[in-house]
């Protein structure tokens, strides 16, 4: 009972009375718990030291340290000399090479490009038991790449008689080898036969056959190979191989290649071209009317910060024209004007081919300026200049006049290139009288005549009887700092001679002084028909 008794009161000494605190105490207690246990573990902490372990890679034989620093001179740059210097302290300490070692030492040298040294270190291998692997080879093909391809071919051999086949990099070296000559069939037939064996052709090769097609001026070949590789390929081609397509296409005025690539590089790949590919490209675009593709190009021009000049639009006026679209070739005009050019008679040119084909041609023009007219747009000169044009090439003077009277119908004013098709018609229909008044025109819309007009009107009084004026005007046209062109002293020296007039022998005298010299046909004309007399007048 005593026993029992003592035990209760023991338990409930030892027994802690929670019940009787509060939340609060209970957590102030906590929190000095904590502080106290944190102090306390924070003092026996101590930072991780590092103790290098020297026998951690265990005990390094000497062949293994020299393997490992011979694969080091391997993979780096220029690295002969000290390569060579492991070579003979391994030497000297009496380290027998193995095959690592010896390929290293060939990485080393055909960097460098010896082949003699590269087939030494092949011999000194054979002697000392150890036989070349495949990729010993291909550091002595690597070696040999400046050396003629004989050097390639015996390497070949020595690899048929060990019984090494090639792989896929033995036909890269191979194939850049060949390219660095220029030689692409060979090169082709190379490709030919890795595709026989089921072998993928290197990126890095197949880029340089096609840059080297493109550089020879073969865009579709390239293009071929090119996409070839690339739907049996994983990787792709580069941008800068495809650029090399697009430039040799360009240059050749390949369409169907300039759009491919074109495609490809620009819109795929968003590459930016340069100015000079893109006007190449425009040249293309001129010749075969790719008139979608001329815009876009001109949009990259804009898009990289060119000045659109003449020899911008031009190929874009003509691509419109090529394929019919006469409306926006039109427009192209406006363009220029808007954009502070002058569009010159060459400009204007691929607008008159077509309206020349027939009078059909040029009587349906019409419609598409009065559309253009109704949709508010100016109507530029040139357009109208280019129906005169075609109306004189065609012989139709009438109609050439009366698109001259249609400037003010279109609110635009007539400029020396519509005088000058207009002395043209004269020329030929032999109208004194109209040149006449067209040259009285000129001058009430204060319209200065230029070296062409001048020759014109020339020529018109040449064809008269009575040509007195044309001296006049060779005369004026002297005054005025321009020097007449050798077919304007050549015709005046014909109409002389045919009239019997002695003053060829000035025009003769001038022309000399100009620097010209008289054609052969002319000579014989002037010496066939000049008469004693005439003689003594010169």
């Amino acid at each position: 009972m005593l026993a029992s008794s003592s035990r209760s009161v023991l338990k409930s000494a030892s027994r802690p009375h929670f019940t009787h605190w509060h939340v609060g105490d209970a957590y102030l207690i906590g929190q000095v718990h904590r502080r106290q246990y944190s102090t306390t573990v924070s003092s026996k902490i101590r930072p991780w030291a590092f103790n290098q372990d020297s026998t951690f890679r265990g005990s390094v034989s000497q062949l293994a340290r020299c393997q490992y620093e011979a694969i080091s001179h391997a993979k780096g740059t220029r690295r002969l000399v000290p390569c060579l210097r492991l070579v003979r302290e391994m030497k000297r300490e009496r380290v027998k090479p193995d095959l690592t070692v010896y390929n290293s030492l060939l990485a080393c040298i055909a960097e460098e490009g010896l082949p003699l040294e590269a087939w030494a270190v092949i011999d000194d291998m054979i002697a000392m038991g150890i036989l070349p692997d495949r990729q010993s080879y291909h550091h002595v093909l690597h070696a040999s790449r400046w050396s003629p391809l004989e050097a390639t071919w015996e390497t070949l051999e020595k690899m048929a008689d060990q019984g090494i086949p090639p792989n896929e990099q033995t036909y890269a070296l191979i194939i850049k080898r060949i390219t660095t000559t220029e030689g692409v069939e060979l090169a082709l037939q190379f490709m030919h036969e890795m595709a026989k064996r089921g072998f993928t052709p290197d990126l890095t090769a197949t880029q340089g056959v096609i840059k080297l097609a493109a550089h020879l001026n073969f865009p579709r070949l390239a293009i071929d190979i090119a996409q070839n590789f690339e739907a049996h390929a994983v990787r792709r081609i580069d941008g800068e191989t495809w650029m090399s397509c697009l430039v040799s296409s360009a240059e050749l005025l390949y369409a169907d290649g300039v759009q491919k690539c074109w495609e490809k590089a620009i819109h795929e790949m968003n590459l930016t071209p340069d100015e000079g590919t893109c006007i190449a490209v425009l040249h293309t675009c001129a010749r075969h009317g790719l008139a979608d593709l001329a815009t876009d190009v001109i949009r990259v021009l804009r898009s990289i910060g060119v000045d659109c000049q003449e020899h911008h639009f031009t190929p874009l006026l003509e691509a419109f024209s090529r394929v019919g679209k006469l409306k926006e070739a039109f427009g192209t005009l406006h363009l220029l004007r808007s954009n502070g050019i002058v569009p010159l008679p060459e400009t204007t040119q691929p607008i008159t081919d077509i309206l020349k084909r027939d009078l059909d041609a040029v009587d349906g023009v019409w419609k598409v300026l009065d559309e253009l007219r109704d949709e508010g747009h100016t109507i530029d000169a040139a357009a109208i200049n280019t129906i005169i044009a075609a109306s004189i090439a065609l012989g139709d003077l009438q109609r050439a006049l009366g698109a001259y009277k249609a400037f003010r119908e279109y609110t635009s004013k007539p400029d020396i290139e519509t005088f000058n098709h207009l002395l043209q018609g004269c020329i030929d229909a032999s109208h004194r009288e109209l040149g006449d008044k067209l040259l009285l025109d000129l001058k009430q819309a204060n319209v200065r005549p230029n070296a062409v007009t001048y020759e014109r009107t020339i020529l018109l009084c040449l064809t008269q009887p009575t040509y007195e004026d044309a001296f006049f005007y060779l005369e004026e046209m002297k005054a005025q700092k321009i020097v007449p062109p050798l077919r304007l002293y050549e015709a005046i020296i014909r109409t002389c001679v045919a009239a019997g007039d002695s003053r060829y022998a000035l025009a003769l005298t001038e022309l000399e002084q100009c620097g010209y010299t008289l054609s052969k046909d002319l000579q014989r004309y002037v010496a066939a028909n000049r008469s004693p007399s005439r003689d003594d007048a010169r």
